[in-house]
């Protein structure tokens, strides 16, 4: 079995429980995949499942290259190509249908995304820096301050904390827990927020975190 899922997500909501409590959920639409290959340590230098998520239309099948063609073969093209580790290499064939059954109410997983792009952004609010005075007469406001050094070592340490783009970068939360699944829609609700925004893809997968 896989160790993970891919989806979209769709956004947020609340759920209720039988005890009328509300609890804040994030909505996961995860289709079932499709195992296109996989990867072994003889020939790819490691142990992968590669799944095929959101299967094309007729009409962007004609834009599929050859390559593409034949490494899907006999399976139809989809949009998206990615990879997963598995507990059970041996009980997966190329073909397989995976789908969301694979989670239960009460599991805990990790969800890996890609954040929201911020674009270019300064120091305060990429790094949280308190700032400057902002009275008046002061040329220090929202800027980095100092980064460098005198003439010992006179250079700027790589990896400082200064302006530069923020967010659009690959995020895991960790230990979240679903808090049902809804096999006929294909949907996971997931307790608490996950990153990306809405309609981008996400993983679900079983958490690597040991229990509390």
């Amino acid at each position: 079995m896989l160790n993970g899922l891919f989806g979209k997500k769709l956004g947020m909501t609340q759920f209720f429980t039988e005890d009328g409590d509300r609890i804040p959920v994030t909505v996961v639409k995860a289709d079932p995949v499709t195992v296109i290959q996989q990867k072994t340590l003889e020939k790819d230098g490691y142990e992968a499942v590669q799944v095929g998520i959101e299967e094309l239309t007729e009409a962007k099948q004609r834009n599929v290259t050859k390559p593409l063609k034949g490494h899907f073969k006999q399976q139809k093209p989809t949009r998206y190509l990615r990879e997963s580790t598995a507990t059970d290499f041996g009980a997966i064939t190329v073909g397989q249908t995976i789908d969301a059954s694979m989670f239960q109410k009460g599991d805990i997983v990790d969800v890996t995304g890609t954040s929201k792009g911020r674009g270019f952004s300064g120091v305060m609010k990429r790094h949280n820096f308190a700032g400057g005075p902002a009275s008046h007469g002061h040329r220090f406001n929202r800027g980095t301050g100092s980064i460098g050094q005198s003439a010992s070592p006179a250079k700027i340490f790589k990896n400082k904390k200064m302006p530069g783009q923020y967010g659009n970068a690959t995020v895991t939360v960790q230990r979240l827990e679903i808090v049902d699944v809804n096999q006929d829609l294909n949907v996971i609700l997931i307790k608490g927020a996950i990153p990306g925004p809405k309609g981008r893809l996400v993983e679900v997968r079983k958490t690597v975190k040991p229990k509390k």
